[in-house]
């Protein structure tokens, strides 16, 4: 497999988005995100994303001349419009006005509307953290996984994301799909032609199964039953009642090439510590909570895994498989 610096993917990545006719900005904002997912090691959201989003966009499901825009706004409450581009320049609007808001407020919610696919939830939290306040992220998609109780597909993955800042430290990263596993895992099973472990997804009849296309046609399991399906509704009702969103099952698939624009929804909450209980005993309470954590070996603190791999590939590279890299070349225009 070919190896990859992190600039490279970048200027490949950027090329072949401003190629399918994306926007610099859009182009440079979606190469940078996918590509530090890649280096983080979560592949399912890192560049094997690009011949879809070339995809929709030369096919109308996402506008590459987009500029998102605020289109409402009260104190600290803005409602960010996408217009039906790539989530990552309108996301970026959304935090940076959130926490412009909680500084001046002390809370901030900001939500995104007529977006698209916004990758790594907690990717987008990271100035929200710089600025030392607390971040949480929250993302409808396409329907993948069915109502406790039912069978038809009516909520997407619906990721969840917090990032909390500490005085010295990287800051504390939480991220998670509510489904078993991320749907990009399967995407990438599939492509790969391999299974997928059972307990994972359905097929369209509703029968567990192991094979990565069937799942990607069928739905998705809740993590934790019905209590990750309880979740997955809260993060509906948040990303799309309060911002006008289309529901999951409104949007057509991520993964098929022709459809609608899926016009989901996004939110963004930023909070100022100075504003409750002071920066300081913020701080403290954080590092007091983190010593008790480490004294059991074998701790991972949440977000320690992805920064470790992003310093492994900013200093030797990422590789990608042959394929992958292949496609990306031809949609960047270069000579294979």
């Amino acid at each position: 497999m070919p190896k990859l610096a992190i600039e490279a993917m970048r200027k490949l990545a950027t090329q072949a988005l401003r190629n399918a006719g994306a926007n610099e900005a859009m182009a440079q904002s979606t190469a940078n995100a996918l590509v530090e997912a890649e280096a983080q090691g979560l592949s399912s959201h890192g560049l094997s994303r690009i011949p879809q989003y070339a995809t929709h966009l030369a096919n109308g499901r996402a506008d590459g001349a987009a500029v998102p825009v605020v289109r409402r706004s009260r104190g600290g409450a803005v409602l960010i419009d996408a217009c039906a581009g790539l989530a990552f320049p309108a996301c970026a609007l959304a935090v940076t006005e959130a926490i412009a808001r909680a500084d001046e407020f002390g809370v901030a919610f900001a939500g995104v509307a007529n977006s698209h696919h916004f990758g790594v939830a907690a990717h987008h939290l990271l100035p929200a953290a710089q600025a030392g306040m607390v971040g949480l992220a929250f993302g409808n998609s396409p329907a993948a996984m069915p109502m406790a109780g039912g069978k038809r597909p009516l909520f997407g993955t619906n990721p969840i994301a917090a990032i909390f800042p500490r005085r010295d430290g990287s800051p504390l990263t939480v991220d998670l799909s509510l489904s078993e596993v991320a749907r990009g895992k399967v995407m990438v099973a599939a492509k790969k032609g391999v299974p997928i472990p059972l307990g994972w997804a359905l097929d369209r009849a509703g029968n567990p199964t192991t094979d990565a296309q069937a799942a990607l046609e069928g739905s998705m399991l809740p993590m934790g039953g019905n209590k990750g399906a309880m979740l997955a509704l809260v993060v509906e009702l948040l990303a799309c009642a309060l911002t006008g969103a289309a529901l999951g099952f409104e949007a057509d698939s991520f993964f098929v090439d022709a459809g609608n624009p899926p016009r989901i929804g996004q939110a963004f909450l930023v909070i100022d510590p100075e504003a409750l209980a002071g920066r300081g005993v913020y701080f403290d309470r954080v590092e007091t909570l983190i010593a008790a954590m480490m004294e059991d070996d074998g701790v991972r603190l949440p977000g320690a895994r992805r920064e470790e791999l992003a310093a492994r590939a900013a200093r030797d590279g990422v590789e990608l498989p042959q394929a992958l890299a292949d496609q990306l070349a031809h949609l960047a225009g270069e000579a294979q």
